[in-house]
C-alpha cells in the first residue's frame, strides 16, 4: 500500500437524502483504492447534531461524527448529500457550516439536490451548477446568480454538482481521472461494468412539460415533431404550419423559453441524437450523419465538433473498447463547456 497521504472527503448527509447518490460516489473512492492496490482516499461521514441521518430509503448508515469533529485542515472536498424536500431539511446551522468549510478553502461538492444548500449559503453565485430535473426550474427562479446546467454534472473551480442517480458515479470518476489518470478511472468504470464514463456533455432527460408547464401547448408540439423528425428534417415554415401559428411566432416562442432560435435548438437535438449513436452503435460516420439529418459527414463532422469541441472520430476512439477511456483536462471541459453554451 502507497505511503503518501490520501485524499480526504467529507459526506454532509441532509436529511431524506438519495442513498443511491451518495452510495455511488463513496463506491467511486473505494473503487479507486481497490483497483490501484493504494490508500489513495479517505472518507468520512458527519452530520449537523452527530447522529445517523435516515436517508430517503429509511436506511441510516455510520458511523457519523458530528460536524464540529470534521478536521477541515487538508479537507479535500465537503460533499452535501441532499434529496427529497431539500428546501425543508436545513437550518441556519447548516449554512453557516458550509459557509465555514467555504472560508477554510475546502472545495465543496454536492449528489442529488445537495447543490440547493449550496446556493441558499451563497456559495454557488457566479458558478456553474446542476441539480436533479424535478428541481431545475424552482433553482432558476430561486437563485438567477447561479448558472444552472441541466448537464448530469458540472465541476467548475472549487465547486462540483452532479444531478441526482448514479450521476455521482461519473462525476466522482471524472475528479479521479484528474488527480490519478485516466487509466484508473477506465479501471473503476470497468470494475463496476459501466458502458463508458459519462462527462459534462452528457444531459438529464428533462420533460419539456416540467419546464413549461401547460401554459405553452404550441412549443411542446414544435418540439415533439422535431423530436420525430430527426432523419428527415421539417422546414421551420413546414413546422410552424403543423403546430398553426406563423414562423415568426414560433421563433418568438422558442427565444422566450428555451432561449435560442429554432433550428439551435433543432440542430442541438440532432447533434445529442447523434452523439447517443457514435456511443452506443457500431454505425458508421457517414451513417449517423444520415441518420440525424445531415446531408453531408463533412458538414456532420464541423456541426459535431463546434458543439462539443471533438470530432465525431475522436469522440469514438475515445471510448473505444480496450483504448482506455480518456478524460478531458479542466482546461479542455471548460474550452468545449463554452463552445456548447
Amino acid at each position: 500500500m502507497s505511503t503518501s497521504k490520501p485524499i480526504r472527503y467529507a459526506f454532509l448527509q441532509i436529511p431524506s437524502y438519495s442513498m443511491i447518490t451518495f452510495s455511488s460516489a463513496v463506491a467511486a473512492l473505494r473503487g479507486a483504492n481497490y483497483s490501484s492496490g493504494k490508500n489513495l482516499y479517505e472518507w468520512e461521514v458527519v452530520s449537523i447534531d452527530g447522529n445517523p441521518v435516515t436517508a430517503s430509503v429509511g436506511f441510516e448508515v455510520g458511523p457519523v461524527k458530528h460536524v464540529d469533529e470534521l478536521n477541515l485542515n487538508g479537507l479535500e472536498a465537503l460533499i452535501v448529500c441532499g434529496g427529497t424536500y431539500v428546501d425543508r431539511a436545513y437550518d441556519k446551522n447548516t449554512l453557516n457550516f458550509l459557509r465555514k468549510a467555504a472560508s477554510a478553502k475546502v472545495k465543496l461538492g454536492s449528489t442529488c439536490t445537495g447543490s440547493y444548500l449550496l446556493a441558499a449559503a451563497g456559495l454557488l453565485d457566479g458558478y456553474q451548477c446542476t441539480i436533479h430535473w424535478e428541481n431545475l426550474a424552482g433553482m432558476r427562479e430561486e437563485f438567477p446568480n447561479i448558472l444552472m446546467s441541466s448537464n448530469l454534472f458540472a465541476i467548475d473551480r472549487d465547486r462540483f454538482t452532479c444531478s441526482g442517480g448514479n450521476s455521482s458515479l461519473d462525476m466522482m470518476l471524472q475528479i479521479i481521472g484528474q488527480q490519478q489518470g485516466p487509466e484508473l478511472a477506465a479501471a473503476v468504470s470497468e470494475m463496476f461494468i459501466m458502458e463508458r464514463i459519462r462527462d459534462h456533455h452528457d444531459t438529464q432527460r428533462i420533460p419539456l412539460r416540467l419546464h413549461l408547464g401547460n401554459s405553452q401547448p404550441k412549443l411542446i408540439e414544435a418540439v415533439a415533431l422535431m423530436e420525430a423528425n430527426l432523419e428527415e428534417t421539417i422546414s421551420l415554415d413546414d413546422l410552424a404550419q403543423y403546430v398553426g401559428v406563423s414562423r415568426r411566432q414560433l421563433e418568438r416562442l422558442f427565444q422566450k423559453h428555451l432561449k435560442c432560435v429554432p433550428s439551435r435548438y433543432y440542430l442541438e437535438l440532432r447533434l445529442n441524437r447523434a452523439r447517443q449513436l457514435l456511443l452506443q452503435t457500431n454505425l458508421s460516420i457517414i451513417d449517423v450523419s444520415l441518420a440525424c439529418g445531415f446531408v453531408s459527414a463533412p458538414h456532420f463532422s464541423k456541426c459535431y465538433r463546434d458543439f462539443f469541441g471533438i470530432p465525431p472520430r475522436e469522440e469514438r476512439r475515445r471510448f473505444a473498447p480496450g483504448s482506455g477511456i480518456k478524460l478531458e483536462s479542466p482546461e479542455a471541459a471548460d474550452e468545449s463547456s463554452t463552445l456548447s453554451s
